[in-house]
């Protein structure tokens, strides 16, 4: 008869409590709702735990002991009690209705299988055990057996001996049998251990509790897994674990192979070991073996030995590989000293090489080496392309980060004698900011940095942050706000880029400091015409902390200490000697011409653009104009140019007016009035500053399109012939008219690749700034001495010393015959210094001319260069 409710609900409640709590139960459960899940026991503390409790709510399910057939509505579900008590060992029959959740059906399943799967193991284990037992057991009595076995034949053998049939040897022979019979168990149980313990390795008791040492896993982790893991992580941290491992490995095979040798042959246990390492080394030495097992046994041998050795060819093949892959790719470490260092690469670097290899020409040649985030065999093959002769210098390459310290100890960044950073490839910002990390990291070198820092800045404003931070070994040159002022004063004065291109570049001539004892006590007077080889144009004076001034007064007095700065062809060949005769004479008293209003076009926008009209203020007359025609809509030129600075409504002298358009289209530069201007300005449009062929092929487009149509618009008067710099005339005739155009209006192209540079000078149709090329030798000039420095500073600057070009009435009369100090003099009594000129018969101006005091007739259509104040 079926019971009632409270009589199921009270047989429930005396299961659970007879239920057992013992550790080594495996079983759980409890009722949640309609449902029973299983839960785990507390192995440690041998109760049930409180994540581990039985949870009764609205309808308890009767529990009952047994197996009866229930209602048709539910499942019967045996759950195995696994306690040690005789009176629960038989099975619980739990009944759950139909409406029980799947989850709780798969756990009770997934519980009864790992309880199934965990005595499969328990009985393989002890199967294992039983089988070990046993074979020890007999192994011991075969060896009981057989050490009687050997007093019965030793007691024979003496027997024998006394009758003389029978040698001692023998004896010994017989008796070494026990000791081959123990190597060979040792060997095949040796070989046996691994695979059994790999297969029973997480079943092993005794080794669980090593599995859990740590509390903080959610999961218990295999012991293979955990094993395999170690060996992965020796692996990876130790570089010679491989060696290591083959090593063991060889001595293992030598080992087994020798114990495997002497139990089955007749030789002594040193002369299998020695046999065992000939099969090992050489894997033909066994073909005299006789018998089957020498011959098992020592092909095992071979076949171990060839394995190892091809391992360690591999490994050795390897390991060689990695050692060429890593000089390949400039991993290795650069030993030297007085070396110059470049961070970086940029477009400019083909340039800078190429000055410091002229700088080091003097010296025999030089060592350069390159830190920069490229393949080193890729930065070589672009070295290879450089279409110069290095003249001794060595260029090496490294691959790494300057901003990594590691990197730079590399190449010996304590031990260079100047480190130059290039402005990477990215937009002004960026840039500058990039080269702050790495002045960063250059102060983060723990030894003495024995070289400047010479940084390349994209931007003016940022200079001030890499000074402070750097300190006093960080010279800054911004190259691009110097181009822009360059191209202005090349825009107002032709021909003064040809000058600063000599001037800059260790070529020709390039200023020099040096100490002359012998010269102390004389006027600067006296010293500018005291070096036959040299222009003085300035003194570092000591007392005054190495400030160095430019044109100084003719009254001022060097002292000691005092050092003398001059253009000169090189540091070795110039020196001061006897002070000349000079004729001071008259000269004529011409006042500079009034300025006139200008009317300038600038074609592209630059960063720096809003600089550059204020530089243009400074310098144009009132009335001037300056056209702006690009591709940048008027509303966002006005807001970039009030965020640069420039106050739109401060402009006195030049009018802004605003033209938008296409520089290479035809019809856009059709519609501008473009044989009206005095200058045009071609600037590297700041969208194309990245590419620098795409920059110039743009350029270059826009300059001819500009010329051809002047050409076609000027009137075609025969004025006065040109001049005589053009002698060289193309025979081309649209050539010729461009040329004649150019005559009437200068064009000022901003060329990026000094590749561009020969299309343009062999044309002779406009003048150019070739930027690049200006940057790299400025910043080779102040790698090879930072004091120049402050001497390019000031004469870049819109304040201060200039470089200008003066007419020859400015000094004499017309076919007046004087020698250069004679002209020098003259200067001084403008407060100038000449420091050359370029004749009417001549294209290129000549720096620092030679013979000096040889007199000659000078014409008033030659002009001198000079370094003075700015007007």
């Amino acid at each position: 008869m079926p019971k009632s409710n409270g009589d199921s609900n009270s047989n429930f409640f005396s299961s659970i409590r007879r239920f057992p709590a013992d550790p080594s139960s495996a079983n759980r459960f409890s009722v949640l709702g309609n449902s029973i899940t299983g839960d785990s026991l507390d192995q440690r503390s041998g109760r049930i735990s409180s994540r581990n409790r039985v949870k009764l709510e609205s309808h308890t399910l009767p529990v009952r002991r047994g197996w009866s057939p229930w209602s048709s509505d539910a499942r019967l579900i045996e759950v195995v009690d696994g306690s040690s008590t005789e009176d629960e060992t038989t099975p619980k029959l739990v009944q759950i209705s139909n409406s029980t959740s799947s989850s709780a059906s798969s756990s009770l399943t997934t519980c009864v299988d790992s309880c199934t799967h965990r005595r499969s193991g328990s009985l393989v284990f002890l199967l294992l055990i039983v089988i070990c037992i046993v074979s020890g057991s007999y192994a011991a009595s075969l060896r009981i057996q057989l050490t009687e076995l050997q007093g019965e034949i030793f007691n024979h053998c003496s027997l024998c001996i006394g009758n003389n049939v029978v040698g001692p040897d023998n004896i010994k022979i017989l008796g070494s049998g026990g000791g081959r019979t123990v190597a060979l168990y040792t060997v095949v149980l040796m070989l046996m251990t691994p695979f059994v313990l790999f297969k029973c390795l997480d079943r092993l008791p005794l080794l669980k509790p090593i599995t859990r040492r740590s509390k903080n896993y959610d999961e218990e982790v295999p012991l293979k897994k955990r094993i395999a893991y170690r060996v992965d992580v020796f692996f990876s941290v130790y570089p010679y674990a491989k060696l290591l491992a083959l090593l063991f490995a060889i001595v293992l095979l030598i080992g087994f192979g020798g114990l495997a040798l002497y139990a089955v042959s007749e030789c002594s246990l040193s002369q299998a070991l020695w046999l065992s390492w000939t099969f090992v080394a050489d894997s033909g030495s066994h073909a005299d073996r006789v018998g089957m097992g020498p011959r098992v046994v020592s092909v095992a041998i071979s076949s171990g030995g060839m394995l190892i050795f091809a391992m360690m060819l591999g490994l050795v093949s390897d390991a060689i590989s990695e050692k060429v892959d890593s000089l390949r790719k400039g991993k290795s470490e650069v030993i030297e000293m007085n070396h110059i260092l470049i961070l970086g690469w940029s477009d400019k670097l083909g340039s800078l090489i190429k000055q410091l290899a002229i700088a080091n020409k003097s010296l025999g040649g030089g060592v350069v080496v390159v830190l920069a985030e490229r393949d080193k065999e890729e930065m070589e093959a672009d070295m290879a392309k450089l279409e110069f002769d290095f003249m001794g210098t060595s260029v090496i390459c490294r691959s790494g980060s300057p901003l990594i310290l590691a990197d730079l100890k590399k190449v010996s960044v304590s031990k260079a004698r100047a480190i130059i950073v290039l402005a990477s490839d990215e937009n002004a910002d960026q840039s500058d900011a990039r080269a702050l990390r790495v002045v960063l990291s250059l102060s983060g070198v723990k030894e003495v940095l024995r070289g400047h820092v010479v940084v390349e800045m994209s931007d003016l404003d940022n200079e001030p942050l890499v000074k402070l931070v750097g300190g006093e070994l960080i010279e800054t040159v911004v190259a691009h706000d110097v181009i822009g002022r360059l191209m202005i004063q090349c825009a107002l004065q032709p021909g003064l880029a040809q000058i600063w291109e000599d001037i800059l570049g260790f070529e020709n001539a390039e200023f020099y400091i040096k100490r002359w004892p012998q010269l102390d006590g004389l006027r600067f007077e006296e010293v500018l015409i005291s070096f036959p080889d040299a222009v003085p144009c300035g003194v570092k004076v000591a007392a005054k902390g190495g400030k160095i001034i430019l044109n100084p007064v003719d009254d001022y007095v060097l002292e000691e200490g005092d050092e003398v700065l001059v253009i000169a062809e090189d540091d070795d060949t110039y020196a001061p000697g006897p002070l000349p005769e000079v004729r001071r004479g008259f000269f004529p008293n011409v006042f500079s011409p009034p300025k006139f209003p200008e009317k300038i076009l600038f074609c592209g926008w630059r960063r720096d653009i809003h600089d550059m009209i204020m530089v243009l203020e400074a310098f144009l007359a009132l009335g001037s104009e300056l056209w702006m025609f690009n591709e940048v809509p008027e509303k966002e030129r006005e807001e970039k140019l009030t965020e640069g600075g420039l106050d739109l409504k401060g402009l006195v002298n030049i009018k802004l007016v605003h033209r938008e358009g296409n520089a290479v289209i035809r019809r856009h530069l059709e519609s501008l009035p473009l044989e009206t201007f005095d200058s045009i300005l071609i600037l590297a449009d700041e969208s194309l500053e990245d590419s620098i062929v795409q920059s110039d092929s743009r350029s270059l487009a826009t300059l001819l399109l500009i010329r051809d149509i002047q050409s076609k618009r000027l009137p075609q008067r025969v004025a006065k012939s040109p001049p005589l710099r053009h002698c060289g005339f193309s025979h081309s005739s649209w050539i010729r008219e461009m040329q004649q155009a150019s005559d009437k209006s200068i064009i000022i192209s901003e060329i990026l690749d000094s590749r561009t540079r020969n299309l343009v000078s062999v044309s002779r149709i406009s003048d150019y700034v070739l930027s690049n090329e200006l940057v790299s030798m400025a910043l080779a000039m102040v790698a090879e001495d930072k004091q120049i420095n402050r001497v390019l500073e000031e004469l870049f600057s819109a304040k201060g010393n200039e470089m200008f070009i003066r007419p020859a009435e400015f000094y004499l009369f017309e076919q007046e015959e004087l020698c250069l100090y004679d002209i020098m003099m003259r200067g001084r009594q403008k407060q100038e210094i000449v420091i050359g000129y370029r004749l009417a018969t001549e294209e290129r101006a000549i720096i620092n001319p030679p013979h000096k005091e040889k007199p000659r007739k000078w014409s008033l259509e030659d002009v001198f260069v000079v370094i003075c104040l700015g007007e």
